[in-house]
């Protein structure tokens, strides 16, 4: 049996894809998720993945479900 792991690219991607759809600044979305800007960024461009809270908290301060985020990686898989 393979494992299969998922791409932290592709997860930051699809956070990017939203953050900017809803045309908020990595600094805004990081202030409001509580999270440091440099995280932010580090989780974006696929050097960090982010935890369940952190994928969560995200997703409250864009004032979009966990689950959108989620699908836009699925659309990116």
């Amino acid at each position: 049996m393979t494992e299969e792991f998922l791409d932290p690219k592709i997860v930051g991607q699809a956070i990017a894809y939203c953050r900017k759809n809803k045309k908020v600044s990595q600094e805004v979305l990081s202030g409001l998720a509580g999270i440091g800007r440099t995280h932010l960024s580090a989780i974006e461009c696929g050097a960090r993945k982010p935890t369940i809270e952190t994928l969560y908290r995200i997703s409250i301060a864009l004032g979009i479900n966990m689950s959108d985020i989620v699908k836009e990686i699925e659309k990116r898989i």
